[in-house]
């Protein structure tokens, strides 16, 4: 077997490899594997091989897989799902307490528990999602008179 092809093989098990690891040093290395197998493709020797496969995988430990690992561990700008709804303003349809309560949030009719179990917020009101459970919305009042449940 030609040795370009067996650098070939090695970039891609690292490669996947690293699809598992999520290091970013896995496919540096894999990187580094698939500059040497061309280079082997055009007859370099053995030892320059090795030589090219040391010199490509340091210069990608040291200045590639950093920059790798920051764009990996970058917090994420837009949240999606269910946690983009957290903070959007809603109306409620049916008043809400502790234990139910309907409001239109987003364009959609939610069933709604109040966020402050001692609060009841009227029909008509203005609130805000603080959480999400499941296909229920945990609201609070952004303004407005409150009463407390009935003893």
């Amino acid at each position: 077997m030609d040795d370009w092809v067996i650098w070939l093989i090695f970039a891609v098990i690292l490669g996947v490899a690293e699809i598992f690891s999520v290091t970013a040093a896995l496919g540096v290395l894999g990187g580094a594997a698939l500059v040497t197998a061309g280079a082997a493709a055009v007859g370099l020797p053995l030892t320059g091989q090795l030589l090219v496969f040391t010199v490509v995988s340091t210069i990608g430990v040291v200045l590639v897989r950093p920059i790798a690992l920051r764009q990996l561990q970058r917090p994420q700008r837009e949240r999606f799902g269910f946690d983009a709804l957290i903070g959007k303003p809603a109306t409620v349809l049916t008043e809400v307490s502790e234990l139910d309560g309907r409001v239109r949030l987003a364009g959609e009719e939610w069933t709604a528990r109040a966020f402050d179990g001692t609060l009841v917020i009227p029909a008509g009101e203005v609130v805000d999602v603080m959480e999400v459970q499941g296909s229920t919305v945990l609201v609070y009042p952004r303004e407005g008179p409150w009463k407390s449940p009935p003893p």
